[in-house]
C-alpha cells in the first residue's frame, strides 16, 4: 500500500460530468491512496495509524512537529491505483502491481473508515471514476509513505 499525502490548506474533488462534489475538506491531507496486488487489512491499520500520526504540521516555532490529530485536521481520501504505475520499459505504463478494482475498493473504504475510527474527519473521492482534484497545497510538503 502506497500514499502520497499532500499538507493541505484546502482540497476537494469533483465528478466533472455532473459537477457533484464528493469530498471536501479545509486544513488537513489529502491522501492519494494506491493498493497493490497482496495488501491485507493490517496494511490499512499500519498505513492509518502512521499517516494520523505523521509530525508534518507547523508547531508554534516553524518546525514540523504536530501530526494531523494535533491540529484537528481533516482528510480527503482519493484511490490512485496509478501510484502503481511500472514506468521502467516501453512509454506506457504497466499497472499489473495494483491490486484487482473490488480488492482496492473493499481496502479503500476500510481505510477511510479506520482513519475516521482514530479520530479524524475524513471525505472520499469516488472509487473507479473520473475525478477533478482541487486543492491548495500547503508548504509546499508532499509525503510518500508506503506499508
Amino acid at each position: 500500500m502506497r500514499a502520497c499525502i499532500q499538507r493541505v490548506r484546502r482540497a476537494s474533488v469533483t465528478l466533472p460530468e455532473s459537477g457533484e462534489v464528493t469530498g471536501a475538506i479545509g486544513i488537513g491531507l489529502l491522501v492519494l491512496l494506491g493498493i497493490k496486488a497482496g495488501d491485507d487489512e493490517a496494511a490499512v491499520v499500519f498505513l492509518a495509524s502512521k499517516i494520523i500520526h505523521l509530525r508534518i504540521f507547523e508547531d508554534d516555532d516553524g518546525k514540523m512537529n504536530r501530526s494531523l490529530l494535533d491540529i484537528g485536521g481533516q482528510m480527503l481520501v482519493v484511490s490512485q491505483f496509478t501510484l502503481y504505475a511500472d514506468c521502467r520499459k516501453g512509454r506506457r505504463p504497466s499497472f499489473v502491481d495494483a491490486a484487482r478494482p473490488e480488492d482496492a475498493e473493499r481496502l479503500y473504504q476500510k481505510f477511510a473508515a479506520e482513519v475516521e475510527k482514530l479520530g479524524v474527519p475524513v471525505a472520499t473521492g469516488a472509487f473507479q471514476r473520473e475525478m477533478h482534484v482541487e486543492l491548495v497545497n500547503d508548504g509546499p510538503v508532499t509525503v510518500i509513505v508506503e506499508a
